[in-house]
């Protein structure tokens, strides 16, 4: 019998080629089915013959000039919507549209202290590469509320009328409502420089470019930007650069807040976020609902709060500011009513005291704390309590007092209030260059107290 041949060469290395052209495939390029762009109108791009997810990426291929960035953020049929990130000049009729396959991140790391950041996690400071390995996703993970720590610690703001009358606790929500002009800025960096917190995340988001500088500069300073990440998208950025930055902002907080840190986020404002999700939302056709603002805008608005507060049980916490602009001093715009329903408490600025020269503005009337009642000892709580009634009795009887039309000794509760009245406004008040802390404030309330004035009439000679 003949001897088998031996095996051609061709089949000797066989398992050494498959091996290769396998890790070939793995490292394969995905092909992207690219279309073409059919119609623009304001910022909605209109685009057919592509496939890609909400939220996903695309790069729109002008014939001359750099690519434009876009997200998907709505599809009807064979059309899908995107809105640009930055600048669409130069775009033409069936230009080129390519998805990316990905969407974004935020980037995340003890190396963001002290940088300044734009809606897409670019740096605006000049100071190089953000030099961070890690990246978060920009719509969070949700937390089982079950999870998530109660809020059982006070936190230290700096301003005394917020820490003896509308007491924060760690992992807190509050709104700081106001019309324009009023210090809400102002009061947002004293709460910068002087609260307690690990970290500070401040969101400047559709304010004027000016107020940037000038929020870095002057308010928050030196001292308070060493521990602080501030991501800005001012007015003139697009709607959804505007939405991106409240987004990262907070993707930020949650990093920090995952790594077991005590974080302080200040959002400015939160009617401009929900301002740039209804620009969105019209340009792509959904019908407005209430005061111009479509369904979509009050689904929102929760979805970005409820990422904020306690973590796991022995973890961080965000304690988050978010500012309000009550347009025309309106308590009951739309967006006002929506967020004081979500928040854990609502801190009202008053023009009236503003114009005074009394600050902070804080009406303490209109404003309160929540979770006050179970994270202060029940003197505290009663003291409080008391200088709201005293100031609350004053103001109903204000007219008649200023006139002259009130007696003394005809009503002992305004004969109280109107003893106490320069006392009461002074604890309230506060230099913007002076930090009231907490121990402070509490004693600050305690000694209102001590000696009461005496509230008899004069005698007449």
């Amino acid at each position: 019998m003949t001897e088998p041949q031996a095996a051609p060469r061709v089949f000797a290395d066989l398992p050494a080629r498959l091996a290769r052209h396998s890790e070939t495939l793995e490292n394969r390029i995905p092909l992207a089915v690219s279309g073409k762009l059919t119609r623009m109108v304001g910022l909605t791009l209109e685009a057919v013959g592509i496939q890609a997810a909400i939220g996903g990426r695309c790069l729109v291929m002008p014939p001359s000039g750099e690519p434009v960035e876009a997200e998907v953020v709505g599809f009807a049929g064979d059309k899908t919507y995107l809105m640009p990130t930055g600048d669409i000049r130069g775009l033409v009729p069936n230009a080129k549209v390519v998805p990316l396959n990905k969407v974004c991140a935020a980037p995340a790391g003890m190396a963001l202290l002290g940088r300044i950041l734009d809606g897409a996690g670019r740096p605006l400071d000049s100071k190089g590469p953000l030099g961070v390995d890690t990246w978060v996703p920009l719509n969070g993970r949700s937390i089982n509320p079950l999870a998530r720590h109660p809020i059982d610690m006070p936190l230290d703001v700096g301003v005394g009328a917020i820490n003896a009358m509308l007491t924060v606790g760690r992992g807190q929500r509050m709104g700081l409502f106001a019309g324009s002009g009023v210090g809400k800025s102002v009061l947002l960096g004293m709460m910068t420089k002087y609260t307690t917190a690990d970290v500070i995340v401040v969101g400047l988001i559709g304010e004027r470019g000016r107020e940037v500088k000038e929020f870095i500069e002057n308010i928050l300073g030196p001292e308070g930007m060493a521990r602080a990440v501030v991501v800005a998208t001012p007015a003139d950025n697009s709607p959804l650069m505007r939405l991106h930055g409240a987004m990262l902002a907070t993707s930020i907080a949650e990093y920090y807040r995952d790594q077991g840190l005590q974080v302080l986020l200040l959002m400015d404002s939160l009617t401009r976020y929900a301002q740039a999700q209804r620009e969105i939302a019209l340009a792509i056709g959904e019908p407005p609902a209430t005061k111009g603002y479509p369904p979509s805008v009050f689904a929102k608005l929760p979805q970005l709060v409820e990422r904020a507060g306690n973590g796991d049980k022995g973890g961080g916490s965000i304690t988050a500011f978010y500012t309000v602009l009550t347009e025309g001093d309106d308590q009951q715009d739309p967006i006002a009513d929506a967020a004081r329903a979500i928040l854990d408490g609502h801190i009202v600025l008053s023009r009236e005291l503003a114009e005074m020269g009394h600050y902070p503005a804080i009406d303490i009337e209109a404003s309160i704390s929540r979770v006050m009642n179970e994270i202060v000892v029940p003197e505290h709580m009663q003291q409080a309590r008391r200088v709201k009634q005293l100031y609350s009795t004053y103001q109903q009887n204000r007219d008649l007092i200023s006139v002259g039309a009130y007696s003394k000794g005809s009503n002992p509760r305004i004969d109280e209030a109107i003893a106490y009245y320069p006392r009461l406004m002074n604890f309230l008040s506060q230099p913007i260059g002076e930090a009231v802390q907490f121990e402070q404030s509490l004693g600050g309330l305690a000694a209102l107290f001590k000696n009461p004035p005496s509230t008899q009439p004069q005698a007449k000679e």
